[in-house]
């Protein structure tokens, strides 16, 4: 069966949980991405941002995204998948947690990213759809 390592985009850039939602928009926006991961001054993986989190999490509230931080967003344990996970599992965590991206991690290191468009090419339509409807529902 297929694996994370497999379908994932390797080498994830993180954002630092100290830098700015300005910087982290930044970010986003030269790598052509809508979400990077949160990542701690001890490489550990503290959460997930979205652009979506910076438009109604800061702008949409008054606050300015050059004063807040990465890390103040990055809320509870990150929903992870890890590198040897087939897709079965990445299926699961998915429909579970209704999220679009998976981080992948390889014991506690960040080695990529599973998004539904990677999981929608390894797989036939039948389990993307299901996966979609889940994820989609309110």
């Amino acid at each position: 069966m297929t694996t994370a390592r497999e379908i994932m985009t390797p080498d994830a850039t993180c954002v630092g949980e100290q830098e700015t939602l300005a910087d982290a928009a930044r970010k986003m926006a030269e790598l052509e991405v809508g979400a990077l991961p949160i990542c701690g001054t001890d490489n550990r993986l503290k959460g997930m941002l979205t652009d979506r989190d910076i438009v109604v999490k800061a702008v949409a509230q008054g606050r300015n995204p050059a004063d807040v931080r990465a890390g103040d967003l990055a809320q509870g344990k990150p929903v992870t998948i890890g590198a040897d996970d087939d897709t079965t599992e990445i299926l699961r965590t998915m429909s579970k947690h209704q999220v679009r991206r998976l981080p992948v991690i390889d014991g506690h290191d960040l080695v990529g990213m599973v998004a539904l468009a990677d999981v929608a090419r390894a797989l036939p339509d039948k389990p993307t759809g299901d996966l979609l409807d889940a994820i989609s529902k309110p």
